[in-house]
């Protein structure tokens, strides 16, 4: 049996904010895609760690606004706060196989 979801959910984005390379490897799937306005036609895994994993470590916090679990997805919005103070919302809606995630479409554009 699949491992609760939403924590699943937030241990991905812990891994995010602490840089956790190890950690994130065993929570995404080898056939993970990543979906973002900026990412229309999608990025698989490889792409994902070339294009966004860089940017790991570059957040101070995240406030959990909302975590649903519906069936395989986790819609999340969140609060975060980047290392120089500024704040920022997304939502995200994160799918899961198992206890691996597979897909994750983000929406964003809301600074606080």
């Amino acid at each position: 049996m699949p491992k609760d979801r939403i924590e699943l959910a937030k241990a991905c984005y812990r891994a995010y904010q602490t840089s956790d390379r190890e950690l994130i490897e065993e929570l995404i799937a080898p056939d993970f895609t990543f979906h973002s306005p900026a990412d229309e036609e999608g990025l698989d895994r490889a792409g994902y760690f070339e294009r966004c994993w860089p940017n790991a470590g570059s957040l101070a916090a995240f406030e959990f606004v909302r975590l649903i679990e519906d069936g395989d997805e986790v819609v999340v919005t969140y609060e975060a706060t980047r290392a120089d103070g500024g704040r920022f919302r997304n939502t995200e809606v994160l799918t899961f196989a198992g206890d691996r995630q597979t897909r994750a479409e983000v929406y964003f554009g809301w600074n606080l």
